[in-house]
């Protein structure tokens, strides 16, 4: 009995010790992997030409209230709140629609940003399967590994993958 338990430990080890471990720094390979950077470049200009664009609807409804305001003093008053109710329809109605296209470029962005996760964790998982790894964990802030040597960080031949990839 004292046998059978011993050998039992000993295949115990030796399984444990035969599970293979890495890690990946996930903000360091979000940080260098060249599609995310590039989709994160290409949101940006975007956004940079939407806030152009909401600057310049913007100057220019401010200069057409203001004409009203002048134009306004020569009106009678009924009038006057006539086209002051216009002019406050119009302001809201650019601003949802500029508010519109800022939800839809934030939209865009996030199911980008999502689409590349998805493939960044399809990577490792192929990797992990194809050399043999038991378990790839995520490190970097808020991940699950709290320390780990050298030899178990794959961050870097993962973003060389993934980067090799999206060059072809």
């Amino acid at each position: 009995m004292k046998k059978l338990f011993l050998a039992g430990l000993v295949l115990g080890l030796m399984s444990c010790q035969q599970q293979k471990m890495g890690f990946v720094d996930n903000i360091e390979l979000m940080d260098k992997y060249q599609e995310k950077i590039d989709v994160e470049a290409k949101f940006k200009v975007k956004a940079e030409a939407l806030t152009k664009k909401r600057d310049s609807i913007s100057q220019a409804f401010q200069l057409e209230a203001q004409a009203f305001q002048a134009k306004a003093q020569t009106m009678n008053q009924q009038k006057a709140q006539e086209e002051y109710g216009l002019i406050q329809q119009k302001g809201q109605f650019i601003g949802q629609q500029l508010q519109r296209e800022d939800q839809l470029l934030q939209s865009q962005g996030q199911i980008e940003m999502d689409t590349i996760v998805s493939k960044v964790k399809k990577v490792i998982k192929d990797y992990g399967k194809s050399n043999g790894y038991s378990y790839i964990l995520g490190g970097g802030d808020g991940g699950s590994v709290l320390y780990g040597t050298e030899a178990n960080d794959l961050t870097d031949e993962i973003v060389k993958l993934l980067n090799e990839a999206y060059k072809k």
